[in-house]
């Protein structure tokens, strides 16, 4: 029998811990939600939530020295998952009512305003995942998934990834084309909120968990 993964939810103040925490536990993970970076290390996978202002969440992150727990894991290949505003954070900055702030900048570019006639962009939408991915392998192409955002990585500018992997961009529109998620390497994020996807999201999740 295999080995229960286990996960870490990482606290850093941001909101959304406890909806992301049953929702990896019922994709079949053991997950603790802890700021300690011992913990972080260790598990098996890491979760980034975050809900909020980028600046925020940013604040947030670097107090509990966040952005090296996540450097750290990556550079041994261990995995970590961004939801949401946990994935604008691990771009190099973003700007918000014309404040700037610096990310975990683990990804070049920056998260701002959509250009779309309603925000925030709430509810459900489609994607277009490329034909490889594993994060949506198993998913039916017109499924939807939750999203809850006025700001987005509305480019992607990283052709090399992480352990000489070609990133998998998946795409989704809301006034103009925006990153909906990434696979790079070890390093997979969505701007939408797979705990709170439904059946589409613990599909997801459990796509990720299997890496593990």
């Amino acid at each position: 029998m295999d080995a229960v993964p286990t996960v870490v939810i990482l606290d850093y103040g941001s909101g959304n811990l406890r909806s992301a925490e049953r929702a990896v536990q019922r994709a079949g993970a053991d997950v603790e939600v802890t700021a300690d970076p011992q913990a972080a290390l260790n598990a098996d996978g890491l979760v980034v939530p975050g809900v909020g202002a980028f600046a925020a969440c940013a604040e947030g992150l670097h107090s509990v020295q966040g952005e090296r727990i996540i450097g750290k894991r990556l550079a041994g290949g261990r995995p970590v998952l961004g939801i949401c505003v946990g994935m604008q954070i691990l771009f190099e900055r973003g700007v918000e009512h014309g404040v700037e702030a610096a990310g975990a900048g683990e990804w070049p570019g920056t998260v701002d305003r959509l250009t779309a006639d309603v925000l925030p962009h709430m509810g459900w939408n489609t994607v277009r995942a490329p034909a490889d991915s594993q994060l949506f392998a198993g998913l039916d192409p017109d499924e939807r998934f939750y999203f809850v955002h006025s700001y987005a990585a509305r480019t992607w500018d990283l052709e090399s990834g992480l352990a000489g992997q070609q990133p998998k961009v998946t795409w989704a529109h809301h006034g103009e084309d925006f990153v909906a998620a990434v696979e790079n390497g070890p390093l997979w994020a969505t701007q939408f909120h797979p705990e709170k996807s439904g059946d589409a999201g613990a599909r997801l999740l459990k796509n990720w968990l299997d890496t593990l």
